[in-house]
């Protein structure tokens, strides 16, 4: 079976993992980006992330070519689906997949890697609205499995099967919204859980070494393996009795929970307690311990994971 040449629209972070891991997964990839610096910079970093490909999935078939162009029209000429990922501006994004709209054939799809704007928006100023898609990665996105799709108001449901099918051929985990909301699924997640921690480093509940281990060594290796709903089912006789028996409990904690705005002295708050935690590793020595944990973490979900 042919593999489906991919178009790659912004090169930056987000743009060479992502040809990465279509690349590693056998699709010719066909890169886009006005800087020719970005040809360089990847040229420099693809190794890093082969690596990386290849420890979480050894003996991938044979890999997808990569060309990387300054040229829009020539990078996307005969690509059969289209990754964009531009500047999180609308203004930018709407002028950007209109401009893609114009070098590629009627039949392709269009996935915006967008983390915060509205398919809805995005799409209204395209030729052929239908096909435009969001496909949100999760960072690292060559690593990371997660993929969130959703259609705008003017999109076909045939664009976001065809994404998703692209996308879980490639070895991504991708999930379908029913409806458009901002920051997405699993931003929205994190954002809840997230609020709730600041806050409780801004009041002195715990520092954020204290918080960070609380979820790291109590909910997160569970959820890792089997999401939060079927692993708290778990610690009962299903979701039924779970809800009974501990919805007293969690309906307490909700009527509690916290409130956080990033008003300065929250931000002066969050940043010593993180500087505290991080205890002199660098950004870099920190990135290289989480990608070398991802990939070992992953092998074991693939292995053990309930979904």
């Amino acid at each position: 079976m042919r593999k489906q040449t991919i178009g790659i629209v912004g090169f930056g972070v987000i743009g060479q993992r992502w040809a990465a891991a279509f690349s590693h997964a056998g699709h010719p990839v066909r890169a886009y980006d006005p800087s020719p610096e970005k040809k360089a910079s990847f040229r420099q970093g693809f190794p890093q992330l082969k690596a990386d490909l290849d420890a979480l999935k050894p003996g991938a078939e044979v890999q997808g070519e990569i060309a990387v162009f300054t040229s829009m029209a020539e990078a996307l000429s005969g690509v059969d689906f289209v990754q964009e990922n531009g500047p999180e501006k609308l203004e930018i994004k709407c002028g950007l997949l209109a401009e893609i709209e114009r070098h590629v054939g009627d039949d392709v799809i269009i996935a915006s890697s967008s983390s915060a704007l509205l398919v809805s928006e995005m799409q209204k100023e395209c030729r052929l609205p239908g096909r435009i898609v969001l496909g949100h990665p999760f960072n690292p996105a060559h690593l990371m499995p997660l993929v969130e799709i959703v259609g705008g108001r003017l999109t076909d449901p045939f664009a976001v099967e065809t994404a998703r099918a692209l996308y879980e051929e490639m070895g991504k985990k991708p999930v379908v919204m029913n409806r458009e909301i901002t920051g997405h699924l699993a931003l929205r997640l994190m954002g809840a859980m997230w609020r709730e921690a600041i806050a409780l480093v801004r009041d002195g509940v715990a520092s954020v070494e204290d918080v960070d281990r609380a979820f790291v060594y109590g909910p997160g290796p569970k959820w890792t393996l089997q999401g939060s709903f079927i692993s708290n089912q778990l610690n009962a006789g299903g979701m039924d009795d779970f809800l009974r028996k501990y919805g007293a409990t969690y309906e307490a904690i909700w009527d509690t929970l916290l409130d956080a705005r990033l008003d300065e002295a929250t931000i002066a708050a969050v940043t010593a307690s993180t500087a505290s935690a991080v205890r002199g590793r660098s950004q870099e020595q920190l990135k290289v311990e989480r990608e070398a944990g991802l990939i070992t973490i992953l092998k074991d979900i693939a292995k053990h994971g309930a979904l």
